[in-house]
């Protein structure tokens, strides 16, 4: 009944909020490697936020996770408006978390890809990169649900506090904090600020973390900083922009192809490290 409560009330805090000014927040430091650096404040992260969102509109490839956000929280202050008693797990149409994890087309038939051989995974695999080593992982990860759980589904994640799935998914060789956030943000829709390259070389230029931070300390400084109603959209448009902004991050080349804001980078007056 507890975890029950705790769910709903991190639902509530999800609805199409990021659109308005965040509440004001306290910023706890007990995992924060930098505590110290006071950036980024809640008001930046607003500002970048909008900033970016004026100069790319919100990303398609990651609409349909705004939509299922905002779906699922609808759903559950409707469900308590009506009925005063605790939700159950609500069918919102969103692909299950085992087949977030994997992000593969083996998801359609997980039970024959565990029975195939790594070399299969890895051929069905090969055209995103790293083949080899993801094949192995996969395989590892369907194995372990097999042995452990009796049948190839993560669902019962969504029971868990944020820390209990953290250490749930860490146990899987092969599955790193970014991923873990990942599914934490797009499969679970909570609240958490996946750290990839793109983010992290941003997050450097711009002065959010110190000049020496790594990608795990960012990862943990930003998480801290960032309010959670702001966490979703500004980590999918920081994703975008380094994709298209060549000065915001070391990659300059194989860009020709791409839209690029260098003219009118929306970051520009941020920049430290540029």
């Amino acid at each position: 009944m507890q975890k029950s409560r705790k769910r709903k009330q991190q639902l509530r805090l999800k609805p199409g909020e990021s659109e308005t000014k965040p509440a004001k927040i306290s910023i706890p430091t007990k995992h924060d490697p930098y505590p110290t650096h006071p950036r980024p404040t809640p008001e930046e992260c607003l500002a970048v936020r909008d900033s970016l969102l004026a100069c790319h509109g919100f990303p398609q490839e990651f609409a349909k996770y705004r939509e299922q956000r905002r779906n699922l929280s609808s759903l559950v202050i409707d469900t308590d408006a009506q009925n005063g008693v605790k939700s159950e797990t609500l069918d919102t149409g969103e692909e299950s978390v085992l087949d977030g994890l994997i992000k593969t087309l083996l998801s359609q038939n997980t039970t024959e890809v565990h029975a195939a051989e790594s070399k299969c995974i890895e051929h069905a695999i090969r055209c995103g990169g790293l083949a080899p080593k993801k094949a192995s992982c996969i395989k590892n990860i369907l194995s372990c649900l097999l042995e452990k759980k009796g049948k190839l589904c993560l669902e019962y994640l969504r029971d868990l506090s944020v820390e209990e799935i953290k250490a749930e998914l860490s146990h899987f060789k092969g599955v790193g904090p970014k991923t873990v956030s990942c599914v934490l943000l797009f499969q679970l829709q909570l609240d958490d600020f996946p750290v990839d390259t793109h983010v992290f070389e941003i997050a450097k230029a711009i002065g959010w973390v110190p000049e020496g931070a790594d990608r795990n300390k960012t990862y943990l400084h930003l998480n801290q900083r960032i309010p959670n109603e702001l966490k979703f959209d500004l980590n999918c448009l920081l994703f975008t922009h380094g994709k298209l902004c060549r000065k915001c991050t070391k990659k300059g080349g194989n860009q020709q192809s791409k839209e690029s804001c260098d003219n009118s980078c929306p970051l520009l007056n941020y920049r430290v490290n540029l």
